[in-house]
């Protein structure tokens, strides 16, 4: 089995990060503390950690940015979130029950399953489920 580059924790700040940079032209460690619920300290040290590993440059008292390498990361996460997104409402999934869903499976998926999954939104794109009264798929 191959190991991944980045594990899903270090995902995780690579995607909040690049949110915060799309949202705000910036990111600092107390917004990723905020935006993660978690303490400056640990938020100090994986960035550090993600630093090195080349998917992000960081000056302590500076802004953060991604590195390409980073960036790359960050909008595949990205891109399996609106997949899934779709997916999910295609299906005719809350939104809350949806993203809670998303969270928990979005850094699982492989390669090869995300490609199926794109054919599948792609169909239900061109062939929506008909939707009872109650909304949910018949």
């Amino acid at each position: 089995m191959k190991k991944k580059a980045v594990s899903i924790h270090q995902e995780d700040y690579l995607e909040r990060i690049h949110e915060l940079i799309s949202e705000k032209g910036y990111a600092r460690v107390s917004d990723i503390a905020r935006a993660l619920g978690l303490g400056r300290p640990s938020v100090t040290v994986m960035v550090q950690q993600l630093g090195r590993k080349g998917y992000l440059n960081y000056e302590k008292y500076r802004g953060i940015t991604l590195t390409a390498r980073g960036e790359k990361v960050a909008e595949g996460i990205r891109a399996r979130h609106r997949l899934l997104s779709e997916l999910f409402a295609q299906l005719g999934i809350g939104s809350k029950r949806a993203l809670q869903d998303i969270e928990g499976i979005e850094h699982h998926l492989s390669a090869p399953t995300v490609a199926k999954l794109e054919q599948l939104v792609e169909h239900l794109r061109r062939h929506p489920l008909a939707r009872g009264g109650n909304g949910k798929p018949t």
